[in-house]
């Protein structure tokens, strides 16, 4: 049976004129950001979160919060929320697009792995191992921070210095790891023209690490050598991550990687060198974090201060910064450390769509101990994935155009560029390291950050939100102890509920059984669940168990569950009703079966309860409350 003909023209007749630009949603009427904001009111009157008599408009300012450098995070962004300065284009200044025309299309940016082992054996089986598997450069530990300087050329053993580039990281040793370094090269077969390497001399980054350092002018020598012999190598990294490990916000990483940057420039050319020459001998090295949109612009902040400085250098011709992004090891935790696979996955993502020419992720064991091949391949399969399979490096700048993007760009430049000219004031890199300045400035930093871990406003999953006491300890061998003391502090935002969890886990082992606080549970499951369930996560993110009653109907039937449970803390959980009916004779009914602190879950006043915990309020203090309560039961029975 033949299909039946239909006339072409009838198809024309009837088809829809198609416009010659084509307007998502231009079907609609434009909404106004008035009307919209009008719509915010009313939602947030409707939640009372608002007053009735507030002025229009005024509910969007509720929704707007504060970064630590104090820029406005705002609901909405529109077309009127762009910056005044532009973008550019990729590949030409400012380079906030990207630092290459052509961005990292179509094959992806530098995939770098860290080797911090002391056996060049293993190094170079774990080299071996990454650089066949998609790993496209080495970030290799040595002398006190890996393996022995005489023993580099090992570690290096069947590594294709023409094909991977390598970046030593050496600490006290970096110049005798840099001459052992070329001394390998120029035993090779590879042209010097051909090596693609850093040697990784930061005497002002192991300042600020160790509080002690060569001056900033003891690069010089190796710097005029790879200059003069080298000219696909670099000598130094300006590496900000002591500074962001001390807690500091974004912009004070990003100015104190410019004054470090410019100290680096005066050494450079006041020893010979053009400015031109010692900007192509630099890479900096930047934190990338779990928070995606600080670092898109924090990376894209830094391209821009940094050709800006260029300029004022008298090299505005000067190619973009070389940037070298690493996951965060301040969010990474010991505790659940599964988890940090996603915290590396995002900032794996953001360093790519911020333009990091390099980007390393942590194997997610790092802070437990020393890497094991399966945290490493799963690293770097990460970026494997994020590059190959999520195809981020299809687009050049892909958070270009975006009106939040560009505005926090320019907002955090604008942030940095102060922060670096108070170093400047101070007397550059050195002297403000040295009078404390920098150490005073993230300190202030570091204390927001340390009370919204703190308060749990800053959620940690698997430490301060959903604990599992039960979870499976993952074990690995220790990293080395550190070899020097002093400098910035080094913050990891887990560690004070991770210490507590270590407390508990001492007194399990010793006798048996884990720190608790009993959940006095008022009423059916319905009515105390909610409040209930609050109480366990933030008790036991310190490590303490939380025995309940269950459902109970009366203040007897609590007493009688807590006095089974052989703990003197008893924590009221139920609704505000339960509490105004029931909760006075149950705190009277738990003191007389032995309770010697009483909590309640909730913001209600009840008399004869010693304190609160609700969302919002100091879980640390609250987990120390109670173990100062079972300290002085255990000093009670003892005597």
């Amino acid at each position: 049976m033949s299909s039946p003909q239909v006339d072409p023209d009838v198809l024309d007749r009837d088809a829809p004129e198609e416009p010659d630009e084509l307007v998502l949603a231009g079907e609609f009427p434009q909404a106004s950001r008035e009307e919209w904001a009008a719509l915010v009111d009313g939602v947030l009157r409707k939640a009372r979160r608002l007053a009735e008599d507030a002025p229009t408009g005024s509910g969007v300012d509720t929704l707007v919060r504060d970064t630590l450098d104090g820029i406005g995070v705002h609901p909405l962004y529109t077309a009127d929320d762009a910056p005044a300065a532009q973008a550019g284009v990729p590949g030409a200044a400012p380079f906030v697009r990207g630092s290459r025309a052509a961005g990292h299309v179509p094959d992806g940016w530098d995939v770098r792995a860290r080797h911090t082992a002391a056996d060049p054996a293993a190094v170079a089986a774990a080299a071996a191992e990454d650089l066949d598997n998609g790993v496209t450069s080495l970030w290799l530990g040595a002398g006190v921070n890996g393996v022995a300087v005489a023993d580099l050329p090992a570690a290096l053993d069947g590594v294709l210095l023409d094909l991977a580039p390598v970046v030593l990281d050496a600490g006290v040793d970096a110049e005798a790891a840099a001459e052992a370094f070329l001394a390998h090269v120029d035993a090779s077969d590879v042209a010097a023209s051909e090596v693609r390497a850093n040697l990784g001399l930061d005497p002002i980054g192991l300042r600020a690490a160790t509080g002690d350092g060569p001056p900033a002018d003891s690069v010089l020598p190796l710097a005029r050598r790879v200059a003069q012999d080298y000219p696909g190598m670099r000598a130094i990294v300006v590496d900000a991550l002591p500074v962001h490990g001390a807690g500091a916000s974004d912009a004070q990483q990003l100015g104190w990687s410019l004054a470090a940057g410019v100290a680096y420039l005066r050494a450079l050319t006041d020893g010979g060198l053009d400015i031109a020459t010692a900007a192509r001998l630099l890479e900096f090295r930047y934190a990338a974090t779990g928070d995606q949109f600080a670092t898109i612009a924090l990376l894209r902040s830094a391209r821009r201060l940094w050709s800006r400085v260029m300029e004022a250098c008298g090299a505005a011709d000067a190619p973009g910064q070389a940037q070298h992004a690493v996951s965060s090891p301040v969010t990474a935790t010991r505790r659940d450390p599964w988890v940090n696979m996603l915290r590396g996955t995002v900032a794996g993502f953001a360093a790519g769509v911020g333009g990091a020419d390099a980007v390393t992720i942590a194997p997610f064991d790092e802070a437990v101990g020393i890497a094991e091949p399966f945290s490493r391949r799963i690293a770097r399969n990460t970026q494997s994935l994020l590059i190959m399979e999520s195809h981020l490096a299809r687009v050049v700048d892909p958070a270009g155009g975006s009106w939040y993007v560009e505005n926090r760009t320019d907002a955090l430049a604008h942030a940095a560029w102060t922060f670096f000219q108070g170093i400047e004031a101070a007397g550059g890199a050195v002297a403000a390291l040295d009078s404390g300045f920098v150490a005073d400035a993230t300190a202030a930093v570091r204390e927001r950050r340390e009370r919204d871990v703190a308060t749990r406003r800053t959620p940690l999953t698997g430490v301060s939100e959903f604990p599992d006491l039960d979870e499976k300890p993952v074990e690995r061998a220790p990293h080395p102890a550190p070899t020097a003391a002093g400098g910035l502090p080094v913050y990891r935002a887990a560690a004070p509920f991770e210490d507590r969890r270590d407390r508990s886990d001492v007194l399990l082992a010793e006798t048996g059984a884990r720190p608790a606080a009993f959940l006095a549970t008022l009423g059916p499951v319905a009515a105390h669940s909610a409040r209930a369930g609050f109480a366990r996560n933030l008790l036991g993110a310190g490590g303490i168990a939380t025995p309940e009653a269950g459902p109970t109907e009366s203040a007897a039937d609590v007493a009688a569950a807590f006095a089974e449970t052989g703990t003197p803390v008893a924590v009221l959980c139920g609704t505000d009703k339960a509490y105004a009916d029931r909760a006075a004779e149950t705190v009277a009914a738990l003191r007389a079966a032995g309770a010697t602190r009483v909590l309640l879950a909730g913001r209600a006043e009840v008399d004869g309860v010693d304190a609160t915990l609700h969302a919002g309020c100091d879980a640390l203090a609250v987990i120390d409350d109670v173990y100062a309560a079972l300290d002085a039961a255990k000093g009670q029975d003892a005597r």
